[in-house]
């Protein structure tokens, strides 16, 4: 497991590894899909992923598999589904695919897309290792959360997170109602793969009562809660 805190570019940012499968045809697939009308800008790749990410495969907490060979990327595009650290991995990935280092970074956050019977489930409005991207771009790197679509942040009265390839998309700090939503209360870094025994054993010890088995949660909907 390696952590990254330099700002320069680095090779391990571009490699394809365990759960980032570059190579696989089923990202090659999705990418090119979402980038055949788009130019060759970087910035204009990297912001059609993110939405391609964002509303293409749907944002849910319930259900969500962390066997090791279902967080590989293409594992986690052919389900269409995940919380946000399968999306994150996606996202990563496909940057990757494109040429554009990417990272995971990894969070605490308060308040996170929590209804009220998932909060009463994990006992906390605290969600820990919330998964998101860092991107270089131009010389710099941005952060983006291809993670909540459109549709649940609708139900959630929330806006959808935009991205523009420049300014950092991170999180949901207000809902429509200019309530306090989400804060970032931990961060655990920015690493170049998955740092996979570290997240699961840290979410079988931070949020067990979401476990139904070892590596996957309890079945439910984030749809469901809210109606």
């Amino acid at each position: 497991m390696t952590v990254l805190t330099e700002t320069r570019t680095s090779a391990p940012d571009l490699q394809a590894t365990e759960f980032f499968d570059v190579d696989h045809p089923a990202i090659a697939k999705f990418a090119d899909k979402v980038l055949a009308t788009c130019g060759d800008d970087p910035k204009d790749k990297a912001v059609a992923l993110f939405y391609a990410v964002r509303d293409g495969l749907f944002y849910e907490i319930y259900n969500a598999d962390f066997a090791r060979d279902a967080m590989t990327a293409s594992a986690i595009l052919k389900r269409r589904s995940g919380l946000c650290i399968h999306k994150s991995i996606v996202y990563a990935t496909l940057l990757r695919y494109v040429g554009i280092p990417s990272r995971l970074w990894v969070t605490d956050v308060k308040n996170h897309l929590c209804s009220p019977k998932l909060e009463q489930l994990m006992g906390t409005k605290v969600f820990h290792y919330h998964v998101l991207v860092s991107l270089e771009l131009d010389g710099r790197w941005v952060k983006a959360t291809p993670v909540f679509n459109a549709r649940l942040c609708q139900l959630y009265g929330m806006m959808p997170l935009e991205f523009d390839g420049e300014t950092d998309c991170v999180h949901h700090a207000y809902d429509l109602d200019g309530n306090a939503h989400m804060e970032i209360m931990r961060d655990h870094g920015e690493f170049c793969d998955l740092p996979y025994d570290v997240i699961l054993s840290g979410l079988q010890e931070k949020h067990a009562p979401l476990f139904k088995t070892e590596t996957r949660f309890k079945s439910g909907s984030l749809v469901a809660d809210m109606a």
